[in-house]
């Protein structure tokens, strides 16, 4: 039967899902492979059919109600001669009731190794191929693995290696290795039917059984009708360089601005003028008179000026009377600091779709509401609760939480990393983390793009903007919402209505995004990747102050999926004329507390120009002035003899090796392309993870931890990895 015919007959008899035989049906169409069958509508003709097809054969109770035959009990399996079919039949007979429209006959198919595929029409990605370990594992092991439609060849080659139970796909106690592509083709004709069938609303193929002698076959299957998708109304792009506005602003209108110290219509103001802010600044509040000896309008229209953005704190409820004003008086732009909207319930969310239709007839671009504001340091121009300043840098951070955007803020200023530009991105009634990723991929300052997302509000427009940007720079997320009380948690703070945080994983590692477990991650990668070249592949090279480093370095390589090689006979004889005879002769390389600085600097160069690594590692190597510092105060509190010249030149020369040594690590990078990154032996007071190098567009990069170190260093092949797969080049 024609697949449409299919289709269309379930729909009229008001059938939400197919048939075992319709399903097998309408997936051999599209290159699934499914089992032989015989469909017979009483316990005589199954008697019958069974014997010419030969036993042992499966009987299976069918009926457009029997969705769920095991549970049902109306599956009989590996059944031998004609009465155990008749007995068969009478028993499922029993057990579906009315439900009961005839049976299924198959043959018994031997095979230990059962599997599981599918797909499902995801609210926000669309259709959504799934493939993993079948059988009654499928939901205690959940060893799954999923694509965003559509999936070519490739992409379900790499879904077969994604699963734990890859193994199980080569040979296996004595079975022949399932045929991949036989896999491959069904999950690519899954695939297609999912873009081809908007309709089918999920299949489930399960189990997709392998048997001896390799050969895959769909046992059973079910395919589900949801309504027709219908286009979905998604907020309307916004054009990149009408984002980048906000963060050029030459004049801004604080309406809302207060004289009093705890409040928003304060602090905003006084950060934008502290910081140094170079354009006009005008300050509103329907009170008058002045504020911090500055002149305050009444109204927007007061202003005699042209004003470029409007920074609004006053309630929600007043926001919509200054709409008309700010049409008359041309000001495009709007950051709307102001709670009330869709973060406080239903009734919220109304006002803030109201307020984006308003403000969209009205021609004007809102930036939150309910935001923590902006900054772009690269202009001087702070405007954010918290009052925190970081160096302009080349990394654009984006967050759907103001306060923690704030705090990994507070972070990259004490780590020492630059900020390209910083947005707390608010509720996004009209500008989404899509428009800013958008607007930051073609920012020439931006080189690096992290995002903190709570939820997404068009998940295959997010799919594809990442997807392009990433082949020319990293984005890197810190997802929230991934846990059943994470999502209840953003659904309360932004209104967030989170997808499976699977499939959103999925998706994202389809398209070439990072993903990080922690805050700190997100700016532990940032800095690895604004700061050093891309590894070419996962060998590391580590070098350490002391053993036991070495030892937890190798471990944490190995665990986050980095290779630890063997020190090739050369380069051991090569490290063997710096080294004492009693170092370590493998790697990691030992430097066995070797205190002469020119030793560390030349081991570490013989390392960098192996072509047996791809990175390398060091570890304890700069940190030690604070021993030293230590040393010499102890030293000044108990010898009556101490020399405070001679101690304080030696503090000095340790000081100017870290410096010596920080630009001798770029000089390597910049002459074998290769990153190296370390960790600190210790840290007092200096928490910073980049050191600029004059003159070079790579840093100097120490994390205070092996563990940071490694899992950067992961990301960054990660990244390196999915660019060679999609066939682009390094771009760094």
């Amino acid at each position: 039967m024609d697949i449409h015919k299919i289709l269309q007959k379930a729909r009229a008899e008001g059938r939400r899902a197919l048939t075992e035989a319709e399903s097998k049906q309408l997936l051999k169409r599209y290159d699934v492979p499914v089992t032989y069958e015989i469909v017979v509508k009483t316990a005589e003709e199954a008697e019958k059919e069974a014997t010419l097809l030969g036993f042992p054969v499966v009987l299976k109770g069918l009926g457009t109600r029997l969705t769920h035959k095991t549970q049902r009990g109306v599956v009989q399996l590996d059944l031998k001669s004609p009465q155990e079919v008749r007995q068969a039949a009478r028993l499922i007979a029993e057990r579906a009731g009315r439900d009961l429209e005839g049976f299924l006959i198959q043959p018994m198919l031997s095979g230990r190794r059962e599997f599981v595929a599918g797909l499902v029409y995801d609210r926000q990605f669309g259709p959504v191929v799934m493939f993993g370990l079948g059988g009654v594992f499928t939901e205690v092991l959940s060893d799954v693995t999923f694509r965003v439609a559509p999936i070519d060849k490739k992409d379900a080659e790499l879904m077969l290696d994604e699963i734990q139970a890859r193994e199980l796909l080569g040979p296996f106690r004595g079975e022949l290795p399932a045929n991949r592509a036989q896999l491959v083709s069904a999950l690519v004709g899954l695939s297609r039917m999912g873009m081809q069938h908007p309709e089918i609303s999920e299949v489930d193929i399960n189990p997709l059984l392998v048997s001896t002698d390799g050969e895959v076959t769909a046992v059973d299957a079910l395919v589900v009708l949801g309504e027709k998708q219908e286009a979905e109304t998604f907020p309307p792009p916004v054009p990149a360089r009408d984002v980048g506005e906000f963060f050029y602003p030459k004049s801004i209108a604080f309406i809302g601005a207060s004289a009093h110290f705890g409040k928003w219509g304060y602090f905003l103001f006084t950060n934008a003028i502290a910081g140094g802010y170079k354009g006009n600044i005008y300050l509103v509040n329907s009170k008058g008179e002045s504020i911090a000896g500055r002149e305050v309008y009444r109204s927007v229209m007061d202003i005699p000026d042209r004003v470029d953005l409007a920074v609004v704190t006053i309630p929600a409820e007043h926001v919509f009377s200054l709409l008309p004003q700010m049409e008359k008086k041309k000001i495009k732009n709007m950051l709307l600091v102001s709670s009330g909207f869709s973060e406080a319930g239903e009734e919220g969310r109304a006002l803030e779709e109201r307020l984006a239709k308003d403000a969209r007839e009205a021609g004007i671009l809102v930036l939150g509401p309910n935001t923590m504001g902006v900054c772009n340091p690269h202009e001087s121009f702070f405007c954010t609760y918290h009052h925190v300043r970081p160096k302009p840098g080349y990394t654009a951070l984006v967050a759907q939480s103001g306060n923690l955007g704030t705090q990994l803020v507070v972070f990259a200023v004490n780590a020492g990393i630059g900020i390209r530009a910083f947005c707390g991105s608010g509720n996004e009634a009209m500008i989404t983390i899509e428009d800013y990723m958008d607007a930051f991929a073609i920012d020439r300052l931006s080189k690096t793009i992290v995002l903190y997302i709570e939820s997404i509000k068009n998940g295959r427009r997010f799919f594809e903007s990442s997807r392009r940007v990433s082949h020319s720079k990293p984005v890197i997320v810190l997802k929230g919402g991934r846990t059943p009380a994470g999502k209840q948690a953003a659904a309360s703070h932004t209104g967030a209505i989170a997808s499976d945080a699977r499939i959103f994983e999925a998706a994202c590692r389809q398209a070439g995004v990072i993903l990080v477990d922690q805050p700190m991650d997100l700016l532990d990668a940032s800095a690895a990747f604004s700061s050093l070249p891309l590894p070419k592949g996962k060998r590391v090279a580590i070098m350490t102050l002391g053993g036991g480093w070495g030892v937890i370095t190798a471990d944490l390589c190995v665990e986050y999926g980095l290779d630890v090689p063997p020190l090739s006979k050369d380069i051991i004889a090569r490290i063997g004329q710096i080294l004492p005879p009693y170092w370590s002769h493998g790697n990691p390389v030992d430097l066995v507390a070797e205190m002469n600085f020119d030793v560390s600097m030349s081991v570490l160069e013989e390392l960098a120009k192996w072509e047996g690594c791809d990175a390398v590692l060091h570890m304890g190597i700069t940190g030690r002035r604070y021993f030293a510092k230590h040393m010499i105060d102890s030293a000044a509190a108990a010898d009556i003899s101490y020399n405070s010249v001679y101690f304080e030149e030696l503090l000095a020369l340790q000081e100017a090796f870290e410096v010596r040594y920080c630009e001798h690590v770029v000089r390597l990078m910049e002459k074998y392309n290769k990153p190296i990154l370390g960790a600190k032996l210790i840290s007092e007071q200096d928490m910073e993870t980049i050191f600029d190098i004059e003159g070079s567009s790579y840093k100097s990069v120490f994390f205070l931890t092996p563990e940071r170190a490694v899992k950067a260093l992961s990301k960054m092949c990660e990244y390196k990895r999915w660019l060679d797969y999609e066939g682009f080049p390094s771009f760094h």
